[in-house]
């Protein structure tokens, strides 16, 4: 899902040194003549553009792809348990924007739906912000329901859809996360349109959700417009 590629960083060219001989002084002459012509060179090359060189048409190679991620991609910064910790690159780490992640699967390990949750600003009455993706074919009609370890469980209405999924947005409690933190899995209700008599049960792991929902800090809202 995100893109996790990046370009090396241009490798230094480190001079060679060889075993000092007893030379004449027309030879050390000779040496110091060479000298900066080769840090010449080198310099050229390590300032030399990757890619095509627009005089000669040669390519003159481009720096291998570590797989690191450059600022402003996002990428998995780690996993607890069941849950992805999915982060945009930044300068500093502790001002990247984190979200949690969980994909669902069904009865035969095909996925199903996903689940997406970030952190909110701490004073509000909702603690995180959760989007759950479903696929096209659920029943609108019949809202979403979230179960805890089989406790009572709370429905959602669905938001809207586009031509990949539909979307149910909702707001997650203080007593919602603690719920999560403390419970060992929840099931996911949906039903599909062709038969929503017969609903669909996914289940959700909470296997690592504290740790990864400890981790992430609140997404900072943009400053407000200067007039």
């Amino acid at each position: 899902m995100f893109n996790t590629k990046t370009l090396l960083s241009a490798l230094a060219i480190a001079a060679m040194t060889g075993t000092a001989f007893a030379q004449t002084t027309e030879d050390t002459a000779t040496d110091q003549d060479a000298a900066p012509a080769a840090e010449a060179e080198a310099q050229t090359d390590a300032e030399a553009p990757s890619g095509v060189d627009p005089t000669t048409g040669l390519d003159v190679g481009t720096p291998e792809n570590t797989g690191e991620p450059q600022v402003g991609q996002p990428y998995i910064r780690e996993e607890n348990g069941d849950w992805q910790i999915q982060c945009v690159k930044q300068e500093d780490p502790a001002n990247e924007p984190c979200q949690l992640y969980q994909l669902l699967r069904g009865a035969e390990n095909n996925p199903v739906a996903e689940v997406i949750i970030e952190k909110l600003p701490a004073g509000g009455q909702v603690a995180a912000g959760a989007t759950i993706v479903v696929p096209l074919g659920t029943a609108l009609n019949r809202d979403l329901r979230i179960a805890v370890d089989g406790s009572q469980g709370k429905v959602y209405r669905y938001a809207f859809c586009d031509g990949n999924a539909c979307y149910s947005r909702i707001g997650l409690l203080a007593s919602d996360i603690s719920s999560f933190k403390a419970g060992a899995s929840a099931t996911v209700t949906l039903a599909p349109v062709e038969n929503p008599e017969q609903p669909v049960n996914l289940t959700m792991s909470l296997s690592g959700f504290t740790a990864s929902f400890d981790t992430i800090v609140p997404r900072q809202a943009p400053p407000a417009a200067q007039e």
